[in-house]
Order: C-alpha cells, then sequence, then structure tokens
C-alpha cells in the first residue's frame, strides 16, 4: 500500500533517519517501543523473484503467500545488526536512574529457534524479550498444547534472559472466539502466574470476541480485521470507545452485555477475576521474582509452583485444559500438607476455602491458586531441581524488607 512504503534499510541514510525518529520519541519521554515485522525488515540485495514451491504452477497462477519460498525476502543477513544498533540507541536514554527504556520485538511465524535470537548474543543486548505468541495461536483447549508452549519457550530461552506469555493479538482469532468463554479465566490465570511479563491484548480481560465476517466492508485483508474491533467500555452507542457516528470498524454484537461497566458490577466476571489477578502479581514477590517448577501436566491439569529463597511459602498452580477430573496432590508433591488454602479460583465462590490435596476436583476449563507454607522448597530438591527455572536469582530478607541478589 502507498501509505505503507516499503523502506529501503541497507541504505545507511534511512537507518539514521529511523535512528532519530526513536531519539525524538525517547526525548518526548515514552518508555520504548514494539518492533514489528522484523523479518522483513531486509531483502535480498540481487531482488529476484522468490522460488515456487510448485515449480509446475504457471506462474501467473500464483497468488498466495504460501505459494513461494520466502528465502529472499525474510531474516536476511544483517537484519538483526539494525536492530541491535536501534538497542543502543535506546540505551542512550537508559542511563538515568529509573528510566530504562524497554525494547520489544515481534517476529510473527518464526520458529523457536529463530524467536530466541532477538534476545541478542551473550554480549551483545537486542531485545528485553520478543513478544511470545505461541499461546496466541492454540486453536483448541489441550493440557499437551498449552504444556508445550511453556516447555519450549523456557527450554530455549537464553540462560538469564525474561519471559512473557500473551493470549492474544491484532493477528490473532481472540481468545473467546479460538477457546470458548469457559477458557478466558483460566487462560489469564496462566499468564498472570508464569515467570516474566503478562501481555494483555485489550478486550481479553472482559473476554471480547472477534466481529463476524458479515459486519466489515473495508478492502483490507479481513483476515487481520476480526480482533481489532473497538473496546466495549459500555452498551452505549459504539460500546463507548468513540462519540463518533460510526467506527472505523463495526462493535461486536455483543457489546450491550460483554462490557467493561456490565462486568464492574458482576462479583463473579472475567473483569473482577482479571483485576484480582493483577493485583496479586503486583503486590506477590513469589510471582514477580520466585522460582518456577513446572510440575507436569496430568490429565490435562497442568502444575506448577512459583516460590521464592526467604519466603516460607508457594504457590501452586493448577490449571484443568480438560474434563472433569479429581487429582491427588500427595502423589506429585511428598511433603505438601493435606490441607492448602485456595488464594484464587476461576470460581470466585471458592477463594478462600481449603481443598484436601489427597483429592482436588476440579471442573473443566478451572483453574485454582494454592498457598500453603513450607521451608522445603521445591527448587531445592534433587527430585524437582532440573524442573525449576528462575531468570534473576534473588533472595529475601524478612528483617530488611529487601531483596538481594548475592544469594
Amino acid at each position: 500500500m502507498k501509505e505503507q512504503p516499503d523502506l529501503n534499510f541497507r541504505n545507511p541514510d534511512v537507518q539514521e533517519e529511523i535512528k532519530e525518529i526513536i531519539q525524538f520519541w525517547l526525548s518526548k519521554g515514552v518508555d520504548g517501543f514494539s518492533f514489528d515485522a522484523l523479518p522483513f525488515l531486509l531483502e535480498a540485495k540481487h531482488l529476484r523473484d522468490e522460488a515456487q514451491v510448485n515449480k509446475t504452477q504457471i506462474p501467473d497462477m500464483v497468488t498466495h503467500y504460501s505459494q513461494l519460498h520466502h528465502d529472499f525476502t525474510t531474516t536476511q543477513v544483517g537484519m538483526h545488526d539494525i536492530v541491535r544498533s536501534f538497542r543502543q540507541t535506546m540505551n542512550q536514554y537508559s542511563r538515568e536512574p529509573g528510566r530504562y527504556r524497554f525494547m520489544g520485538t515481534e517476529a510473527h511465524g518464526e520458529s523457536i529457534t529463530k524467536t530466541m535470537v532477538y534476545y541478542g548474543l551473550p554480549f551483545i543486548q537486542e531485545a528485553d524479550f520478543p513478544f511470545n505468541s505461541y499461546l496466541s495461536k492454540l486453536d483448541k483447549p489441550s493440557g499437551n498444547s498449552v504444556s508445550e508452549v511453556i516447555t519450549s519457550w523456557m527450554e530455549n530461552m537464553p540462560e538469564g534472559k525474561w519471559p512473557n506469555w500473551m493470549t492474544g493479538g491484532p493477528d490473532s482469532v481472540r481468545l473467546t472466539s479460538r477457546l470458548g468463554e469457559k477458557y478466558v479465566n483460566i487462560m489469564n490465570m496462566l499468564v498472570f502466574t508464569l515467570p516474566g511479563t503478562p501481555i494483555t491484548y485489550y478486550g481479553e480481560e472482559i473476554g471480547m470476541r472477534n466481529i463476524l465476517a458479515a459486519n466489515l466492508n473495508e478492502t483490507y485483508d479481513a483476515g487481520t480485521l476480526f480482533s481489532k474491533s473497538p473496546m466495549q467500555w459500555d452498551n452505549s452507542s459504539n460500546a463507548g470507545f468513540s462519540e463518533g457516528n460510526h467506527t472505523w470498524l463495526p462493535t461486536s454484537s455483543d457489546y450491550h452485555t460483554v462490557n467493561v461497566d456490565v462486568q464492574k458490577t458482576q462479583p463473579r466476571s472475567a473483569l473482577k477475576l482479571y483485576q484480582e489477578l493483577s493485583l496479586l502479581h503486583a503486590n506477590e514477590l513469589l510471582l514477580g521474582r520466585g522460582w518456577f517448577c513446572y510440575l507436569g501436566n496430568y490429565n490435562h491439569s497442568i502444575m506448577y509452583t512459583r516460590e521464592l529463597d526467604g519466603i516460607n511459602r508457594i504457590f501452586l498452580m493448577v490449571l484443568n485444559f480438560g474434563e472433569s477430573s479429581v487429582l491427588n496432590l500427595k502423589e506429585m508433591i511428598s511433603n505438601i500438607p493435606t490441607r492448602v488454602r485456595i488464594r484464587l479460583s476461576t470460581n470466585s465462590a471458592y477463594g478462600g476455602r481449603e481443598v484436601d490435596t489427597h483429592a482436588v476436583t476440579l471442573a473443566s476449563g478451572e483453574g485454582l491458586i494454592l498457598e500453603y507454607n513450607t521451608r522445603n522448597l521445591l527448587h531445592r530438591q534433587t527430585a524437582f531441581k532440573e524442573r525449576c527455572f528462575v531468570s534473576n536469582q534473588a533472595c529475601y530478607s524478612r528483617v530488611l524488607n529487601i531483596l538481594y541478589s548475592l544469594c
């Protein structure tokens, strides 16, 4: 499109101009940048046509992106050097205490191996993290698939780097439309309790759906528009998003009942749980800086703990992505108390109750954050040591009420 010209990033003048734009906004006080579609930053110098997947196909009949190999237009040599130069420009504005400038990168569709390269090299920094969109690609609820996404990222991420998790994005089908309404709460619970940064695409906190194709009247690729409808704030015109006569994209047909105003008044709404999860994540060192110990996937229920040296408590997450089931936690963690407290549940009626760890009943799509006291943290135990991870190890001093790194 003429509105989005393909710049020649091999031209040093173009690179310099982009750096000046970055500097302009950093001097205005922005906290950072997200760099999108980076694999397409450069094309091969020879500018040859890309090879057809089916060599016998008539060239004029090639009309889809998937019908070509894209060796000449994606992830070219030198692309990461340019991205690292952007990082160096941003570092010049990160020297003031408390003013670190964040850099995220998006490489939608890349393999996990290629995605990890965006973290940089051992002594050359690139992104703070590449956006982890793999959960947003899941098209059916499954403990196995969720488990694979978690373990794949954690096992491939370079040592000392920081993870992140997102359940949706502008190029993905919305969570509710992909997995169903009953999995909204459990997916939000997942991203707020995994190690690293939880990322929310607007509307996922209230369970917004994709708009229907019949509502669209646009010349753009319709496949990328369904998840970009206006945020549903209330049941007024245009869902409270705009006072104009119309919006670029129509509002979803359910905005009268699925909106922020309605869910504020519902004690068991997706928004209420989202707010509770956000508050817990912000205030609990176990979630912000603690160890992550992945216990496994049992009957499509995934289990993991969060813990921190110096705090004699453990959070145990049990999230059921399958059918209703009963789990014996004693078989998995031998020293767990017979009864533990529910800190948060996707079913708000259960909050604060206790459960018998010999038999924890979980409905389909139900998640629990369990809490119990112990001095025997899992990451210190031989049986769990290989399944535990921490990005930047820290310990907590109860006497001084501080975190310190020399543990």
